[in-house]
């Protein structure tokens, strides 16, 4: 059922002294666009006529074939509350169309839909995605550039005054509140000056469409307390990074397809099927979970992030964990997946991985219940414990070779993604880094 109506939007718009409405969209690499129009051109957004250059957003259409239409979704209507004065500003999040009324297929909002479609044809109602984004905050200059200077030196769980990032917190929990979401927990990260807040699971798109609201609302409050705000996955060598460790559950009319109170840990043969599809794909999907060169410096021992394929019940180290909470909140958590990755992408390639164990009845390995960190790498061959990739390039060599990351991607997007990511590597490649200069300039 829908939320809101044509009528309800027109009428909320009135009621709230809306005088902007942004148009917001996901280029391929996650990156938030927007359209902003003035309220008087509502009714022309809402017959979907509002168009706009695809040709010069990343990884959309070239400039002979750039016409794009933006569809609002009427459920996504929300006011930024930090909005205020003679008028506020709402927006609609939009999936993207060609002319002739297609969805285009580089749209990574109608992109999750379509691996969405796959699931109900095996009998599934839904996909749950309780997402678990982390973020670093740092002090402005007096230019306000964002330096590296931490405003906290806070540590897990930790309170003010050694947290000084709490009012800032506070802040994003009350807007993200006022505009309707129901955050579960916030508090202070393993690492000085980074920050986890919690919001409560929901179907796939809605899920991804909090994640980039998030995004948004982080970044503008942090400003209006002097901070930048980043969700770069290891900004600081030395610390813990970033992740976004993800929470996902199928259901079949209500009922959580996960659970088995029969079963061994309670889990049912979908849930296990769905894990083995899992590891079997993380090599693949790698690159499209952690997409950004710095992404690989998270996953490195001893930082609480993965950088191994297992999966265990009981320890944190493994690619993949099984939350105690059982019912309707068993699920899968996949640790790997960082806060750089497009959500709509991300979730796309993992739900075909799991689904891709379904249909093949796969059987995931035993559950490694030691610290993986701790294991030798004999230890780990003779459990049959896989390593991830361990830079952006041996990950796009990985997803250039599984036909079911490549499938759940899309051809158009796959081709764009790789085509991004290796001019990505290329360039940090090639460019001198100030560590070689430290090492070398004067030795040789």
């Amino acid at each position: 059922m829908s939320k809101f109506s044509r009528e309800d939007i027109f009428r909320l718009a009135e009621e709230q002294n809306v005088n902007f409405i942004r148009l917001q969209f996901t280029d391929i690499l996650g990156t938030i666009k927007n359209v902003e129009i003035p309220v008087s051109q509502l009714e022309k957004a809402l017959d979907n006529k509002m168009m706009f250059d695809g040709s010069s957003i990343e990884g959309f259409v070239r400039i002979e074939e750039s016409d794009m239409y933006l569809f609002p979704d009427l459920d996504t209507w929300v006011v930024f509350p930090w909005t205020a004065g003679d008028g506020k500003v709402a927006r609609l999040i939009c999936d993207i169309y060609n002319p002739d009324g297609t969805p285009f297929d580089g749209d990574p909002r109608n992109n999750l839909r379509r691996v969405l479609s796959e699931m109900k044809e095996l009998g599934f109602t839904d996909f749950n995605l309780g997402p678990e984004p982390e973020f670093f905050l740092f002090k402005l200059d007096e230019n306000g550039a964002p330096t590296l200077e931490l405003n906290d030196k806070g540590g897990y769980f930790d309170l003010a005054p050694t947290d000084l990032g709490e009012n800032c917190r506070r802040d994003i929990v009350i807007e993200l509140e006022a505009m309707g979401y129901e955050i579960e927990a916030s508090h202070h990260e393993v690492a000085p000056g980074q920050h986890e807040i919690d919001f409560k699971y929901a179907d796939a798109i809605s899920a991804c469409d909090d994640i980039q609201t998030f995004k948004l609302v982080v970044k503008t409050i942090a400003r209006k307390h002097g901070l930048h705000a980043t969700f770069m996955p290891k900004p600081l060598f030395g610390v813990n990074g970033s992740g976004m460790h993800c929470n996902m559950s199928l259901f079949k009319n209500g009922e959580n397809a996960f659970f088995d109170e029969n079963g061994e840990l309670q889990l049912s043969e979908t849930a296990r099927q769905f894990m083995a599809g899992t590891l079997k794909h993380a090599p693949g999907f790698t690159a499209v979970t952690n997409p950004t060169i710095n992404s690989y410096k998270r996953l490195v021992p001893g930082y609480e992030a993965p950088c191994y394929i297992a999966w265990s019940a009981r320890n944190r180290s493994p690619l993949v964990r099984i939350p105690a909470s059982r019912g309707l909140s068993t699920r899968v958590e996949v640790r790997s997946v960082d806060p750089a990755a497009n959500p709509y992408l991300a979730m796309a390639v993992l739900l075909r991985s799991g689904l891709d164990g379904i249909k093949n009845k796969l059987t995931p390995p035993k559950a490694v219940n030691r610290n993986i960190y701790v294991m030798d790498k004999h230890e780990r061959e003779e459990a049959g414990i896989k390593d991830l990739p361990s830079t952006l390039f041996s990950a796009l060599d990985e997803l250039k070779k599984d036909e079911v990351i490549i499938g759940a991607l899309g051809q158009h997007i796959f081709e764009h993604f790789v085509e991004a990511k290796e001019i990505e590597w290329d360039m940090f490649r090639t460019q001198v880094h100030p560590w070689e200069r430290e090492q070398y300039l004067e030795m040789y």
